[in-house]
């Protein structure tokens, strides 16, 4: 069965989807969506230091976005706006990135597939690794899902509770990376924002509690993936933009459902 691609595909995007969704929903819900892209954005660069010292893509993928993430978390308690500190980080990896990469003349690397995604290139070892972080990020969140939420909702009741808001924040930060990591070869850097809060935003009109939230957001961000994957194959259109294409439409028809509901 996985000699298919499109069965791998279907299920790369699944598993991509599921891990995201839960994140998407603490994405949304701290107004982090910029924190998400800059992480990504780093991912370029970690995969042209990967290329040029001859490792294996996926750490230098994962040990990039958390050197992004540790540096606007320690550089936003210094005094410097969120936004501000996130527009300056996010372009400088990526411009660093690129340059990075065109300096590797002696490797042929295929830009646009990291960019934009190449989710039918998918290998069984690339299932492996999107369903095994898969399983690492939602562990972690459902491991940490209270503690996760109180510190989102009330960092101070947090502390009165004894949780300590920074460290679950560390722990997002390292659950996002995660994320960049697997998602890079399904929608690419440019696109791995918009699928984590995409399908999050989309969810928001159809539920009440935070848990109903994330399931939601988990069954939109399947929906984006299947239904993308399938327009691409059908108009020959390019993969990844397909597939946040049609989470923006599921977004577009919650919204305008959630809005005739309260009319």
């Amino acid at each position: 069965m996985l000699d298919d691609f499109l069965i791998r595909a279907a299920l790369a995007g699944l598993g991509v989807a599921l891990c995201a969704a839960p994140l998407g929903c603490f994405v949304v819900w701290r107004r982090m969506a910029y924190f998400g892209e800059a992480t990504a954005h780093a991912s370029i660069l970690g995969v042209a230091l990967a290329l040029s010292l001859s490792l294996p893509i996926l750490p230098a993928v994962l040990v990039a976005a958390l050197i992004m993430a540790m540096t606007v978390s320690i550089l936003t308690g210094r005094g410097y706006a969120m936004d501000t500190v996130l527009g300056v980080m996010a372009h400088t990896a990526l411009a660093a990135g690129l340059v990075a990469v065109a300096l590797l003349s002696d490797i042929r690397l295929d830009l646009m597939g990291f960019l934009f995604g190449d989710i039918l290139a998918v290998s069984r070892s690339d299932l492996a690794v999107i369903w095994g972080g898969a399983a690492v990020v939602l562990g972690l969140t459902w491991w940490r899902w209270s503690a996760l939420l109180t510190a989102t909702l009330n960092p101070d009741l947090a502390r009165a509770s004894g949780i300590d808001p920074r460290r679950e924040e560390l722990g997002l930060t390292v659950a996002l990376a995660i994320v960049v990591a697997v998602a890079i070869k399904v929608v690419g850097v440019l696109l791995i924002a918009a699928l984590l809060v995409i399908p999050a935003a989309a969810a928001r009109p159809l539920t009440r509690t935070p848990e109903a939230m994330a399931i939601w957001a988990g069954v939109l961000g399947g929906l984006s993936a299947l239904g993308g994957l399938w327009a691409a194959f059908w108009l020959d259109a390019p993969t990844g933009p397909s597939i946040v294409c049609t989470a923006a439409l599921l977004f577009i028809l919650t919204t305008l459902g959630g809005a005739l509901r309260r009319n």
